[in-house]
């Protein structure tokens, strides 16, 4: 994964993303971080005055733009002594809607991956990039991070698969797979959520060897675990936090973890208790 895409609204949960886009260089590839800030203001805005009669004029427009452009520079500034020697760090203003920013500059500029601070209980910044995470996460024509507020980074030693055994074979996007896997020494652990509690740990690797996956992987050696829970978010949650992972890849398909946390109601709960950063698979 050669170039990340940041977007940024000043909030604290999307600093805080890019702080960990400028450590999780250190560990990878990547060679450009781009800060996308998204200012977009409508025509009528223009055209009309607000509630206090004040009309919002092209000196106004263009000052505020230039104020965010100073404000990515700055960020920008911080990063450099953060990131790997190296990586090239560039700022860019979008006047356009955040959704739309994101898709246009993941597609103009070949961003690998998008990665974005949730806002969660320990955030009391107005965040319009934490509020849209669901929305940017189903539109992102490439994988997404989602970083939990509070989140230091931490060198990924340890990571955990949530997928489903009996979906996997027609469903896992094997190349993005092997592009954040290929040349890293990660522990792999790969979790298949037994909501129905009908199978224990040690069922775990025999029912996957039955699968396309245990051949898709095996030559990175994971360990394959049941995690009987019938709450699937919390159940794959603990199981990282209790085998001390640094990230969680969630796989496409559906009834999967990645279809739960898309769902507006999971994904505001996911934001309040995720305590590692999830990575969500195209």
């Amino acid at each position: 994964m050669k170039t990340y895409l940041i977007p940024i609204d000043f909030s604290q949960a999307s600093i805080h993303a890019a702080e960990f886009a400028a450590g999780l260089s250190k560990q990878t590839n990547v060679e450009h971080l781009i800060l996308l800030n998204a200012y977009y203001v409508s025509p009528v805005e223009t055209m009309l005055p607000d509630p206090d009669m004040v009309l919002l004029r092209e000196e106004q427009i263009e000052q505020n733009a230039a104020e965010r452009i100073k404000k990515l520079e700055h960020l920008k500034g911080k990063l450099k002594k953060l990131v790997r020697p190296g990586v090239q760090i560039s700022t860019h203003l979008n006047r356009s809607h955040l959704l739309r920013a994101v898709v246009e500059n993941t597609i103009n500029r070949n961003a690998d991956v998008v990665i974005l601070g949730s806002k969660g209980n320990s955030s009391m910044d107005d965040s319009q990039i934490g509020s849209h995470v669901v929305t940017i996460s189903k539109a992102s024509p490439v994988p997404v991070i989602v970083v939990p507020p509070g989140y230091n980074f931490e060198e990924i030693k340890r990571v955990v698969i949530a997928c489903d055994f009996n979906k996997v074979k027609e469903t896992i996007p094997l190349e993005a797979l092997k592009k954040i896997l290929d040349n890293k020494k990660f522990e792999l652990l790969i979790v298949n959520i037994d909501n129905e509690t009908r199978h224990q740990d040690g069922d775990a690797e025999r029912m996957a060897q039955e699968t396309a996956m245990h051949m898709m992987l095996k030559q990175y050696d994971p360990k394959y675990y049941y995690v009987n829970n019938p709450d699937i978010i919390n159940g794959i949650l603990q199981f990282a936090a209790d085998n001390d992972a640094q990230l969680v890849i969630a796989l496409p398909h559906k009834y999967s973890f990645f279809q739960s946390i898309l769902h507006n109601s999971v994904s505001h709960k996911l934001a309040e208790t995720a305590a590692v950063p999830v990575l969500l698979l195209k």
